[in-house]
């Protein structure tokens, strides 16, 4: 089959053994109909020069790529809403290929190619690929509606800077599935998504369940060689503060980014602080610090404002696993001591989240607690006449934006003490990369946003009139932002 030669297969996984995972076949749909082919994506791993037939055989069928095993559902254990549940696993996905960046992609990504000379190592991952073993009596299947919220959440994530999976590819499948939370039959779907690693904390807690301190062990090198390569080899400690450290910077971006994950269980993040699996996500209409993207999350529990919490939490969770490889005392109060770090790493990380999304440069600790105060302030008194995404794009580049701000379409908004407090602490901050205000983004009078209406919208074309034509576009412009930002 032909692919890009510089594609560079290294399915790594596979050195865990057969307790980490099971070989596993993809369902045989009815049709494979290519809807979104990701190929800024699929460049950054040599992917791109894949006709669309081949496409389809790859990531519609599921025919090996040269030099992987085939697929392979995951097995892990997690808290899904604080409850321990230890008969999950892989149950509609599978790890489908495992390959190196590219280093011309790894010098262009944020952090560069820091963790490894030869580019990260980054995984194929399906979502509605049929049933595993861990299936538990359900069809394995994805709705297309489903599909096309994943693809929508991860591009704009990506748009904004937050660490995040990339939708590679969305295929429709032709199947007429029963949903009970949802107008039924709908339409089916899989997707595959390129992310950095597939070690969830539930991988962790899985081997810790069945008391195998040999699988954390193993667990432990995997991930420390191929992710954090920095820790020593066989130290916990180091290994849980590489992942604090990720895990409280992607919590910061994430509320910078007004997002909503809605469903932080330990099976739903990992270790190298990439977000994912993205289901009854929501980006905020407005400041409001008790908002649920999950309509069954009756009490709150990952709300926007109690994300740190909720993945501090869980990150104790994956501290308790390794506290079982932890032989000695000193040890175990580096564990507690890296555990500890999360709340200083989280408010550091917060602070350089929103100086980034206000495009400017750091000035002190106490300077710049001020402006991330400031901010909050103003978000939460002004609104919904304010929302939440137009104060960042309003006021890109600092107070040199003001007048753009002022005699924009929100002008009338900026006014009060909560923005002359804004004002003020903004004023204090120099521009950074003040170039970026002159991409044709900012002459627009709204940033491009994703509220649910919109999101309903843009299924509504495809439901109704299979019309791609206002997603493709809504995809365009994000792509358009993610340049115009350049975070």
């Amino acid at each position: 089959m032909p692919v890009s030669p510089a594609y560079h297969p290294d399915p790594r996984f596979i050195d865990l053994g057969p307790e980490f995972g099971d070989p596993v076949q993809a369902a045989d749909f009815p049709q494979t109909l290519l809807r979104v082919r990701n190929n800024r994506a699929a460049k950054t791993v040599g992917l791109e020069t894949l006709t669309d037939e081949e496409w389809l055989a790859h990531f519609g069928r599921f025919q090996p790529l040269p030099g992987q095993p085939g697929p392979i559902a995951m097995r892990y254990h997690g808290h899904q809403f604080r409850t321990y549940n230890p008969d999950i696993g892989d149950g509609r996905g599978f790890l489908a290929a495992q390959l190196r960046e590219l280093p011309q992609a790894a010098s262009l990504r944020e952090g560069g190619g820091r963790e490894n000379k030869n580019g990260r190592l980054l995984d194929l991952g399906t979502k509605g690929s049929g049933q595993t073993p861990w299936s538990r009596h359900a069809d394995g299947r994805l709705t297309l509606k489903g599909g096309v919220r994943e693809v929508l959440a991860a591009a704009m994530l990506e748009s904004l800077g937050v660490p995040t999976c990339r939708i590679l590819s969305l295929v429709e499948t032709g199947e007429a599935l029963e949903r009970h939370d949802e107008p039924s039959p709908t339409r089916s779907a899989v997707m595959v998504r390129l992310s950095h690693s597939h070690v969830r904390f539930g991988t962790f807690q899985r081997a810790a369940y069945y008391g195998r301190k040999d699988q954390l062990e193993t667990l432990l090198e995997h991930a420390r060689s191929l992710y954090h390569p920095t820790v020593a080899p066989g130290d916990a400690p180091g290994f849980l503060g590489a992942v604090v450290e990720r895990s409280a910077q992607l919590t910061a971006k994430w509320i910078s980014a007004g997002f909503v994950h809605g469903v932080l269980n330990t099976d739903n993040l990992n270790v190298t602080g990439e977000s994912f699996d993205y289901g009854p996500w929501r980006f905020l209409p407005h400041y409001e610090p008790g908002f649920t993207a999950a309509y069954f999350d009756n009490s709150g529990l990952y709300a926007f404002a109690r994300q740190p919490e909720a993945v501090f939490w869980n990150l104790t969770q994956l501290a308790g696993c390794l506290k079982l490889i932890a032989d000695t005392e000193p040890q175990v109060a580096a564990l507690t001591e890296a555990l500890n770090s999360f709340g200083p790493a989280y408010i550091r990380h917060l602070r350089a989240a929103f100086l980034n999304r206000l495009g400017v440069l750091s000035l002190s600790e106490a300077a710049d607690q001020r402006l991330l105060d400031a901010t909050l302030a103003l978000l939460r008194d002004k609104g919904e006449a304010l929302r939440w995404e137009p104060l960042f794009f309003d006021w890109f580049g600092g107070f040199s934006s003001g007048a753009r701000a002022l005699g924009g379409a929100r002008g009338k908004i900026y006014q009060g003490e909560a923005f002359d407090a804004f004002r003020f602490a903004l004023l204090e901050h120099e521009p950074d990369r003040p170039e970026r205000l002159e991409h044709p983004m900012f002459s627009a009078e709204a940033p491009e946003e994703m509220l649910i209406d919109e999101v309903e919208t843009l299924w509504s074309a495809i439901e109704q009139g299979d019309d791609w034509g206002p997603l493709h576009a809504k995809l365009a412009r994000l792509n358009a932002a993610r340049s115009a930002w350049r975070l």
